[in-house]
Parts: structure tokens; sequence; C-alpha cells
């Protein structure tokens, strides 16, 4: 499969039977361990239509990372405004993202006419670092790749051309927080070779590749890895970006906007030190031709880091947010284009 893209009208269920709430919305209680996708899956409510109208009900009540709290109760949106036309189900599957996560609800056509490559780190014979988590092991590339399916979903919700360049094709989206090790990624089909220069110049020569072929276009390419620095050290979310590229540069840095404004939203009282920055010597970094920003989602060896990355529902706001931060770099381009 060399690239996922979508067009879909889609069915809302209007959820009934959880308690009347001020102004017409309904309310549910968080379960332990519950999140805002799982939350809204449970009430029969699309995650990717109404994740924000949900945030924007509940912001004084959300924990850090937009966490929901055991036992609080929670508005729900009212799905009853959507068109009649949406009551005509045309989603089509993808398997790439899981059985559950294949079918992707339209949220907007925000990203219409772009074009977005997603690599994540390591894969095949290289699984990155590999840590212990309860006894269980636990890879980087497992955590960067879940994390890279869903930002390819919420991108295509917004109306872009997603091209996934490295695959596991019986993995999909994982909502476990101990993600088992496997081998058997691929770059759009191909397997990965035992060499590490190897594996990059295959995985940046897939990028060109495709990327020549929708010059003129809207093209950014999105790198995602989980760090791996020393076992105590735990950093925020950080971005890199290519010395010489001015719209690699304003990608990261809207990203980087984006978690900064997350940050002073849901955890006022820590600050964020994440960074953008030029780095250049990275091989992916400097041998592709998109403009790019290059994520680290934090240090899997790290325990604070642990619940950033192990969470299925703080990996779904990860994904969230830097599709925030992607379509801020793009609305931005065009409204600097207009004028």
């Amino acid at each position: 499969m060399k690239f996922i893209r979508i067009s879909v009208l889609l069915v809302f269920v209007h959820f009934q039977g959880v308690g009347l709430a001020q102004e017409g919305n309904l309310k549910a209680v968080a379960k332990e361990g519950e999140g805002i996708y799982s939350l809204l899956r449970r009430h029969g409510i699309s995650p990717t239509k109404f994740y924000n109208k949900f945030v924007a009900l509940n912001a004084e009540h959300l924990g850090e990372d937009e966490s929901l709290l055991k036992g609080r109760s929670y508005f729900l949106p009212d799905t009853l405004d959507t068109k009649k036309v949406e009551e005509t189900d045309k989603r089509v599957a993808y398997p790439i993202f899981g059985e559950q996560f294949a079918k992707v609800d339209v949220a907007s056509k925000r990203l219409d006419d772009t074009v977005y490559y997603l690599v994540s780190g390591h894969g095949g014979p290289d699984p990155g670092a590999v840590e212990k988590y309860n006894d269980k092991l636990i890879a980087e590339d497992e955590y960067a790749y879940d994390v890279m399916l869903r930002l390819a979903r919420e991108l295509i919700s917004h109306g872009a051309e997603v091209h996934i360049i490295v695959q596991d094709e019986n993995d999909g989206i994982r909502d476990q927080k101990v993600l088992e090790l496997d081998t058997d990624e691929t770059v759009l089909s191909k397997p990965l070779p035992l060499g590490q220069l190897a594996r990059l110049k295959q995985r940046s020569e897939a990028v060109n590749e495709l990327y020549r072929k929708s010059v003129g276009k809207h093209q950014r390419l999105l790198v995602i890895h989980v760090d791996s620095r020393g076992e105590g050290t735990n950093i925020d979310v950080f971005f890199y970006h290519h010395e010489k590229s001015k719209n690699g540069k304003k990608l990261a840095e809207s990203i980087h906007q984006t978690f900064l404004r997350k940050y002073k939203k849901f955890q006022p009282n820590r600050l964020y030190n994440g960074t953008f920055m030029e780095r250049s010597n990275l091989y992916v970094v400097k041998n592709t031709l998109p403009a790019m920003a290059y994520i680290e989602i934090g240090n899997i060896r790290s325990k604070k880091d642990q619940r950033r990355i192990l969470d299925p529902d703080n990996r779904q706001a990860l994904a969230k947010w830097i599709s925030e931060g992607i379509i801020l770099d793009y609305e931005s381009s065009k409204t600097f284009t207009a004028k």
C-alpha cells in the first residue's frame, strides 16, 4: 500500500441514557485509566469529529495532557448538529490501522491538496532502545510506529493525502500499554535491510521518489522517534529541522508552538522545556527532499516519560497535538501566500 487517502461521509450516533446535564448536554463519568478517545467511543460518539468539542466543554476539568480524572463527570458534545447528508455511511476501511481504527471519520477538509510522508524510527532488525517495564520488554520502534499511525489517521481525517513509509501490516493502532516486539516492518512492502545506513537510505529514497511525483503540492515529511538517553533523564517533546529549510523550520516551530499552548493550558504549573532546533547531521534530515520536522516524543528509559509513551490515550494526545501544529503550519502558509 503506497498511500492512504480518504474522503468520506459518516454516521454519527447520538448517545442516550447517560443523564441530563446543563444546557442540554449529556454527561458521562470517566472510568479508571480512560481517556477522551475511549470515553467517547464507549458512548457511541466519533472521537475524530467531536474531540475538540469535548475539550471545549470540559477544559476546566481536564488533567495534564488533556487527561480525564477518574470518577469525574464530563459533558458529552451534542451530535445532533451534524448534517443530514452524514446519515449515509461511505467510510472506507484501511487495514493498516487495525480493525478497531480502520474506518476514519471526516473531521474537516482543512488539509485538502496536501501531501504528508510519515516515517517512524527504527524497525525490522533494529528495535531501537529496549527497556523493561513490569518485567516485559518495550522497544522504541513499536511506540514510534503507534504514534505515527495515530498521526496518519488524524491527518487523513482532515483531508490530507498520507504516505506511510514504514509499515507493519499486522500491528495497527494498539490500545495497550505494553506493545509486543516484532521484526516484520517493511518500507512500502519491501523488507528492511540489515545495515543501518542501508535502512536509512531505503526510507529516504522512498520519500524522495514519491515527492517527485507530487511537485507543486504542499508536501511535508514527519519523522517520529523515541529518545533513549540516560535512565533518569526525562525530556519534553522536541523537534529538529534542516538548517537551510525555512519551511522545515516553520513546520517544527508551528508544532512546537502548539505544544507550548497545550502545556500552558493543561499543565500551567510546569514549564515546557521542549525545543525546536537545527540538526542537519541526521541522515534522513539531510537526504530527503520535502521540508520536514524530526520529532522526539520522550525518553523510553525515563520512568516519567514512560507514562507519556506507554499510555495509549497519551499517545493519542501526542498525535492530536502534532496534527494541530501541522494544520497551523499549512493554514499560516496559505495566509502568507495570499498576502
